[in-house]
């Protein structure tokens, strides 16, 4: 058996311990120790309190100690549930165009979008997108994130879609990040498929979902449904089929028309993400439901658009979670807590509210319930930032990092 892990002491330990899945925050809600610590053991967080505390109950017993000295704030490490990260290529173009004038659908027509992710994205190889797939993964874990949602839909064809699913499972067992795969053939139709949009769901219903089961590639199915992708009416036999087979379901949705939320409440979805034209309707559908709203300010950033109506989601009762959509079109900062807190600066969240949106909330987007809180039970992912307070985490924007990262009880980043 192997021995217990003791660290700290904190200068303060926000284990976002009871504070629920949906509705606003306080700050005043953090559950936030003074002088914390914590004890692991085999990866699993077996006891959070106070460091003097632990260090006397766990005299005698076979005990790793791991001080930490300065100021040290503690939480759980992040979760970026909604990235893009296998592609290849760039869209420098696209984002020239958008800001002289040119709409994302104009871009599109002309060549440029996600089709022309598609074509550089195909003419990689199985193991250069491995690769590609590895080094943003690692930029991330720098950043403090241990779990990494990443997305295929750049290939749009039997062939290539599971080329990506198979690049992201080997990335997945080539980094210390926890790599959640979701299957997005549905991201638009191919410009060179020879069929209609019901043609080829069908075809990545019959051909891709079932080796998806097979390889074990994805337990996730996702769809963007809007002007330039899929309809709310020819996705239906799709999410249906999918639904059929136990795949979990989220949507791209609401973001630049209305009609996805709808979707993803109607089939009980992990999450809906986007929606930054989400009205009233939306607001108060999917409150009312256990979907997920994952805000997504990267690509308000990118787009010129309006955030994401977050408070309103929040004090509507909806949860809400935070992701960065990393992607190179509409996205590609790939900056989740610059993103998280230039959204709170908009849209008036609290520290509470935007932490717990790249915690234990975005964890829940992903259908997590092992991570994203600091306590007895969870996954030792935890991160340090080298400073007396938590509040400067959302104040310096991004500006701080974290000098400390731990994934699953093992030390991955140890800076200065």
């Amino acid at each position: 058996m192997e021995s217990y892990t003791l660290i700290g002491p904190f200068t303060q330990l926000l284990t976002m311990k009871g504070l629920p899945i949906k509705g606003a925050l306080k700050d005043k809600q953090l559950d936030i120790i003074s002088n914390g610590g914590i004890v692991f053991r085999n990866g699993i967080i077996e006891q959070v309190g106070v460091f003097s505390d632990l260090s006397a109950q766990f005299l005698g017993k076979q005990v790793e100690l791991m001080l930490i000295s300065g100021d040290a704030v503690c939480l759980p490490a992040f979760i970026d549930c909604h990235t893009h990260i296998a592609f290849g290529g760039s869209r420098a173009n696209d984002f020239a165009l958008r800001n002289a004038g040119s709409s994302y659908l104009e871009i599109a027509n002309a060549g440029g979008g996600i089709w022309s992710t598609v074509q550089q994205t195909r003419a990689l190889s199985q193991e250069q997108l491995k690769e590609v797939i590895v080094e943003r993964a690692n930029e991330l874990l720098e950043q403090g994130i241990a779990t990494v949602e990443v997305k295929s839909g750049y290939g749009l064809s039997v062939a290539e879609e599971l080329k990506m699913l198979r690049a992201i499972r080997e990335a997945n067992d080539a980094t210390e990040v926890d790599l959640i795969a979701t299957c997005l053939a549905a991201h638009t139709l191919p410009k060179d498929f020879e069929g209609s949009a019901a043609d080829y769901l069908d075809l990545m219903a019959n051909e891709v979902l079932p080796i998806l089961i097979s390889e074990k590639l994805s337990n996730r199915i996702d769809a963007f449904i809007e002007q330039s992708a899929f309809s709310s009416e020819n996705i239906q036999s799709y999410f249906a089929k999918a639904k059929e087979l136990g795949f979990d379901l989220t949507v791209h949705a609401d973001q630049f028309t209305t009609s996805g939320s709808a979707v993803a409440v109607q089939f009980e979805a992990r999450s809906a993400d986007h929606l930054e034209v989400s009205g009233e309707a939306e607001i108060e559908a999917l409150a009312k439901s256990d979907v997920i709203p994952v805000a997504l300010p990267g690509a308000s950033l990118g787009l010129g658009c309006p955030f994401t109506p977050a408070r309103k989601l929040l004090d509507a009762g909806a949860s809400l979670a935070i992701a960065s959509d990393w992607n190179p079109g509409s996205a590609p900062m790939g900056k989740l807590l610059t993103q998280a807190s230039v959204l709170a600066t908009f849209e008036k969240l609290s520290n509470a509210e935007v932490l717990a949106g790249i915690t234990f909330r975005a964890a829940a987007a992903l259908g997590l319930s092992d991570r994203g809180r600091i306590q007895k039970g969870y996954l030792a992912d935890f991160i340090v930032f080298a400073t007396p307070t938590y509040q400067d985490i959302t104040y310096l924007q991004g500006a701080l990092q974290p000098t400390q990262l731990w994934k699953k009880g093992t030390s991955i980043i140890q800076q200065a």
